[in-house]
């Protein structure tokens, strides 16, 4: 039945090519489209829910006559063959999919239709438990069309749900779609017949002894040189006509302003044609190739250096200071202790003061029910845990992952490791060796406070960590 129904999908997809065309009259650009529809969806038999009647709405828009997006909400009300399930399971789907529209050249008020989407599945149980996946979906469908603004509609697609494991599913509709606005398609008016005249004298409109019917620049004012094109000359070849050119002789290729003199676009008064430094701030002193001086080469223009005098070969940040990588106030040239975290007190040559003590660092993360997404409330801490083991290169850490009561247990499990890995993730992005780590989940077997309250639930979501050491800083 599984083969024979993904089948039946493909066939009725691939089958559609068959019908492209160049155009349809129906099928209006611009138009609104409503439209319900009911049918039948089946669930694969792995995931132990009886297939029952599906009944929807969908609402779109012609983006042009081919091609069209529109969101679809589904709702099966139907019952769980599983023995641990209550009985019934109310299933809505949300879609949103994109339409491409063929042409059946026999007949315009068929419009046959391919269509792929994504969006959301959501199952609810009676017992209190819901689950929400992502889905997939690819299919087609037909469209008739009943007079311009109303079709009869029938399609096919097979929806993928994205749970861990996948599940192959089916949904076979049928419904109308009703079109509002949209532009009417134009049928362009029979050409009008060629007239055959007399051809004309040749003019000299402008009067430059070019006729009109040879001059390539009409209107040229009484008076001006012209070429046998009937254009103004440019002797200098700059774009402007002598006429114009209150620069004559400027060197080929310089480009030049609309009075035909050589650009100066930063105004340093080196030509753009030899101003190496274009776009200099005004009142910059320039050197003779139009380039802000530099006085200790480090790269930064005098009148940008906050820190001139830089010996040579010294990198600089933007504004000419040398840089400070790990940021502990020790210019990097003379810092014999590079990447010291931030915090650490360091001494005249960047590496850290030796102080013996104990430290430590704890970490707690807590989770929104039925996730194991961290939020982003928790990335600073995260961050801290991180800059700790940097510092601390000899410790490691386990990462405690923990649910409250709701759920199965073997569910719960695996939802704290979940918790955990994603924890750990975030250290690993950090620059965290992952062979310091140990990601643990615990399930719902060490709760910190009752499950039989709100409060308590919220508590016993969360990941935890405690890291200390006896070093020598």
């Amino acid at each position: 039945m599984k083969r024979m129904k993904y089948s039946v999908a493909l066939f009725l997809v691939f089958s559609l090519a068959i019908f492209i065309g160049n155009s349809f009259a129906e099928n209006r650009q611009g138009a609104i489209t409503l439209g319900p529809h009911v049918g039948g969806y089946i669930f694969e038999g792995n995931q132990s829910i009886n297939s029952d009647p599906v009944y929807g709405l969908g609402l779109g828009v012609n983006l042009t006559e081919r091609l069209g997006v529109e969101g679809v909400f589904d709702w099966v009300d139907t019952d769980s063959k599983s023995s641990d399930r209550k009985p019934y399971v109310k299933t809505s789907l949300y879609r949103v999919d994109g339409l491409y529209h063929f042409k059946v050249d026999a007949n315009e008020d068929l419009v046959p239709y391919l269509s792929v989407g994504a969006g959301a599945i959501n199952l609810n149980y009676n017992d209190g438990e819901s689950d929400t996946d992502l889905i997939a979906n690819y299919g087609g469908g037909i469209k008739y069309f009943i007079t311009k603004s109303l079709a009869a509609r029938g399609e096919i697609r097979h929806i993928m749900d994205l749970e861990d494991d996948v599940y192959n599913n089916l949904i076979y509709t049928f419904g109308l779609t009703y079109l509002i606005g949209g532009k009417e398609k134009e049928v362009a008016p029979p050409p009008a017949p060629a007239l055959v005249q007399a051809a004309p004298s040749p003019l000299d409109s402008d009067g430059d002894g070019v006729t009109d019917n040879l001059d390539q620049c009409p209107g040229t004012p009484l008076g001006v040189s012209v070429d046998s094109m009937g254009c103004p000359l440019d002797s200098d070849k700059d774009g402007v006509y002598d006429y114009l050119d209150k620069c004559p002789g400027t060197p080929t290729g310089v480009k030049v302003d609309s009075d035909g003199c050589p650009l100066d676009s930063d105004g340093d008064g080196v030509y753009d044609s030899k101003d190496k430094c274009p776009g200099t701030p005004k009142g910059t002193p320039v050197d003779a190739d139009g380039c802000p001086k530099d006085s200790d080469g480090d790269g930064v223009y005098d009148n940008m250096d906050k820190c001139p005098g830089t010996p040579k070969g010294v990198p600089v940040d933007s504004s000419g200071c040398p840089l400070d990588s790990d940021g502990d106030g020790v210019f990097d040239y003379l810092d014999k202790c590079p990447d010291t975290p931030k915090g650490i007190q360091v001494d005249a040559i960047g590496c850290p003061v030796p102080i013996k003590e104990k430290v430590s660092i704890d970490l707690k993360v807590e989770f929104e029910f039925d996730s194991a997404i961290v939020k982003n409330v928790y990335h600073e801490d995260i961050e801290k845990v991180a800059n700790f083991l940097k510092a601390y290169p000899g410790t490691t850490a386990e990462i405690e992952g923990h649910t409250d009561n709701v759920g199965t247990d073997k569910y719960n499990l695996k939802l704290s490791q979940k918790r955990a890995d994603g924890v750990m993730k975030h250290l690993v992005s950090k620059g965290i060796d992952p062979a310091r780590m140990r990601a643990v989940g615990y399930g719902e077997s060490r709760p910190i406070a009752d499950n039989n309250t709100k409060e308590g639930r919220d508590r016993n979501r969360r990941v935890v960590a405690g890291i200390s050491a006896i070093v020598t800083k």
